[in-house]
């Protein structure tokens, strides 16, 4: 017997300009389910459900939400009727609490004569810290304070109320580490098999979807093109059959490095000597020509900080980072003297939401490209025009401003500043987080090819079956240390690390 429809839409449509981001779908959610949104980068995936949660509107189309016409005017108007989405990107509220993070929107439930009860306010965001298993939070914190991993954790707690009917889970999970991934997992399982809601799960990670959810709607170009049930996922040719109704065409087989050569270059060209900063402890690193070091551990392990640290973000108590025999202080040294660097929190590091897709894929270049002073626009949009070619960014040209696409593609332009540039040394702080299958696999063959012409990659990587197809060497940290190293080798499997990293 099939459950209660608890949300529909019918012939939704939404338009930016002259992209059509949905054309006409017609999607049906019911009680209990936990469905797999998958699709390619600007696919209309997350389109859907940020209507649905108030969002954005749609050009046309109609809503139903238990059985009622549905418009939302607002993410908050949405949440406080059953409808929480989860974004991909940081959306808590700088500057302030946990607490007051937690209840956003919500302060009334605290007021009394226009005057709020902070003390009531942090009790119950404490219980609600507690409930989620994240009691090492505490509400009184301030957000700012917190680790990106932990902030996306507090949107969470925000987000799943009692009240709550439908969670929309917008690629959350490439911005967790392990121990929230499994928090996340289990509420999503309790609200649908327990509580008999709804999960929206939206990700470009098929093995995540194929574990976690029931149901599989793949779309392409605004489009559904086929809705998979469990029993059609557990198939055998399942993950074939998805890549083609994701991207309509056979995915090739090679998707990380097949060669098990970890050789390189002599030539150092970037070295960390004797680092300390914070719990970190006299770090030393050689990164030589053609080679790619990865590191891997868990959320707060230190390895985030490694890469922030090569690139000139952090001052440094002790030690050197040194780039052919120059110190390196600053990010615009690093810039200067041929290193990239691919922030993991791209918004708010890595590139100007505000500004165009072309104009940010030149920035690093634009030095480079002064002639007296004057730089030719024909060359930067020629520039800006090939990377935008190269990585297939999703958009009607390069003076579309970056805030308008989606998160896979805004990590595409991430990822292009750097190649424009043709820097020879590169950190790739998760460098492939929210891109889809085939861009992924582009992104590995560019990788590789980059060691073949002798480029430099520290490659900082939440995904430990990333770090074993693609890194010569992998570093694991665990509690800002180096806890093992390992050569690059066909018999590495991710059980031999993982006993490094908890």
């Amino acid at each position: 017997m099939e459950q209660e429809i608890i949300f529909e839409a019918k012939k939704m449509r939404k338009e930016f300009g002259p992209t059509i981001a949905l054309n006409d779908v017609d999607f049906v959610l019911r009680r209990g389910e936990i469905r797999g949104l998958i699709g390619e980068n600007g696919s209309g995936k997350s389109t859907i459900m940020s209507i649905a949660s108030g969002m954005q509107p749609a050009t046309r189309g109609e809503m139903y939400f238990k059985g009622q016409p549905w418009k939302p005017q607002s993410m908050v108007e949405a949440q406080r009727a059953g409808i929480s989405m989860i974004l991909q990107e940081a959306n808590t509220i700088s500057g302030v609490t946990v607490a007051q993070n937690i209840f956003a929107g919500r302060e009334d439930e605290f007021s009394s004569f226009g005057v709020i009860n902070i003390r009531k306010m942090n009790v119950e965001a404490d219980k609600l810290l507690q409930k989620f298993g994240i009691a090492r939070i505490k509400a009184s914190d301030p957000i700012d304070r917190l680790t990106f991993e932990d902030r996306k954790l507090i949107e969470l707690v925000r987000g799943v109320m009692d009240d709550t009917e439908i969670l929309v889970v917008d690629e959350t999970t490439t911005a967790l580490s392990l121990e929230g991934r499994e928090i996340l997992y289990r509420l999503i399982h309790r609200m649908a098999e327990e509580e008999n809601k709804a999960v929206v799960f939206v990700s470009h990670d098929m093995d995540e979807i194929m574990e976690q959810c029931n149901n599989l709607t793949v779309l392409r170009d605004g489009e559904i093109r086929g809705t998979l049930n469990r029993g059609e996922m557990d198939a055998a040719d399942a993950v074939k059959t998805i890549r083609y109704l994701m991207v309509g065409r056979e995915i090739g087989e090679k998707y990380y490095r097949e060669d098990y050569d970890a050789s390189c270059g002599d030539e150092v060209l970037l070295e960390l000597e004797d680092i300390t900063f914070g719990k970190i402890r006299n770090f030393s690193l050689k990164l030589h020509k053609g080679e790619i070091i990865g590191f891997g551990g868990l959320s707060g392990c230190g390895m985030h900080d490694i890469g922030r640290i090569a690139y000139g973000l952090e001052k440094i108590e002790g030690g050197r980072v040194l780039r052919n025999g120059a110190e390196i202080k600053t990010p615009l040294q690093a810039i200067e003297s041929g290193i990239g660097y691919i922030s993991k929190n791209r918004d708010s590091e890595a590139l100007i939401l505000e500004g165009a897709i072309g104009d940010n894929i030149v920035l690093p270049s634009i030095p480079g490209m002064e002639r007296a002073t004057f730089i030719s626009p024909k060359q930067e949009k020629k520039l800006a025009d090939a990377q935008i070619e190269r990585f297939r960014i999703k958009c009607q040209n390069g003076r579309q401003y970056v805030n308008t696409l989606s998160g896979g593609n805004k990590q595409k332009v991430s990822f292009a500043k750097w190649t424009a540039k043709d820097s020879e040394v590169i950190i790739m702080d998760c460098p492939t987080r929210g891109v889809d299958i085939g861009v992924k696999q582009y992104m590995y063959g560019l990788i590789e090819q980059m060691k073949k012409e002798g480029k430099a990659i520290l490659m900082i990587s939440e995904e430990l079956s990333e770090l074993i197809g693609m890194a010569d060497k992998l570093i694991i940290m665990k509690d800002f240390k180096v806890t093992g190293e390992f050569c690059r080798s066909r018999d590495l499997k991710q059980t031999d690390i993982i006993e490094y990293m908890i």
